[in-house]
């Protein structure tokens, strides 16, 4: 595991923007004016789309440099150079709202990760419309909020769930099974902080036990998709994916436990790159910077 970044002194600098000469000696000269030393840089030039990417991870060696003087002091490079760009402290924490249903496979393994230090968020709150998981977020000291959904009080429910995020002034929110459907107005108030994670079969198995129909079928590969929510259901950018190769001699319930395995390992990627600032928003696809 890398060491934490050092809080105040370690930023990224995450931009995008139209292609055109001098981007990379721009930022450059920026960091070099405010003591800046690049610990990692990658970036992409989309020739398709005429729009280039970039990811710098630096430190500064002035005690005076702080966060909100880089901010003050990059935005008319920004404006000069017509640059969509974010700018933070590399330790802070994602602010993170887990969602589950009866399938807890997925939130168990984020909770362990970010215990563990190996995910650099900071779960603020875990919301469910059920009660199953309840003592699971008590013995880690995060608050649960069960939020039931009904057809009659789905507006009400989102509505407690928007306030919940605003109020806790959350960044991400985390998708980790959770079977209800949003509606297309909260997919856009969420729009770029919401990460979703399904199964591989869709959409040739979708409904009620999709693990036995693709074993019904033989299936060979058992994935899983990590992906940013839309309102297009489960067709948001799409972040990670992951397969496992199966055979013959797995019943249903054994593609269970790998499918299960497999989504918890790429929801975790999702996340991690998602609070490292390495995703990048490039129309209906991502740009990964792992």
């Amino acid at each position: 595991m890398s060491p934490r970044p050092d809080p105040g002194r370690e930023f990224v600098l995450t931009l995008s923007c139209p292609d055109q000469a001098g981007l990379v000696h721009a930022v450059s000269g920026f960091l070099l004016d405010h003591s800046g030393n690049i610990l990692e840089s990658q970036q992409f030039d989309d020739r398709l789309q005429g729009r280039f990417f970039m990811r710098v991870h630096f430190d500064v060696s002035d005690p005076e440099t702080s966060l909100e003087r880089l901010r003050t002091d990059f935005a008319p490079v920004a404006e000069a150079y017509r640059i969509d760009w974010r700018l933070w402290d590399a330790a802070a924490p994602t602010r993170t709202v887990i969602m589950v249903s009866k399938y807890g496979h997925c939130l168990n393994d984020l909770l362990f990760r970010e215990s563990t230090g190996a995910l650099n968020i900071e779960v603020a709150a875990i919301v469910s419309n059920h009660r199953d998981f309840e003592p699971l977020a008590h013995s880690h000291g995060i608050p649960f909020h069960h939020i039931p959904v009904t057809p009659q009080t789905k507006a009400e429910a989102e509505a407690e769930l928007l306030d919940l995020v605003q109020r806790l002034e959350i960044d991400l929110v985390v998708l980790a099974r959770y079977m209800q459907i949003l509606s297309d107005d909260l997919c856009k108030r969420l729009e770029g902080r919401a990460i979703n994670i399904h199964h591989s079969f869709l959409p040739s198995f979708k409904g009620a036990r999709p693990y036995l129909q693709a074993h019904q079928r033989g299936v060979k590969l058992v994935g899983a998709t990590a992906h940013y929510v839309t309102p297009d259901l489960d067709e948001g950018p799409i972040i990670e994916q992951d397969v496992v190769r199966v055979d013959h001699s797995q019943d249903p319930d054994e593609l269970v436990t790998v499918g299960r395995d497999v989504e918890a390992r790429v929801l975790a990627r999702a996340v991690q790159w998602h609070s490292e600032s390495r995703i990048l928003l490039n129309g209906h696809h991502t740009v990964v910077f792992r």
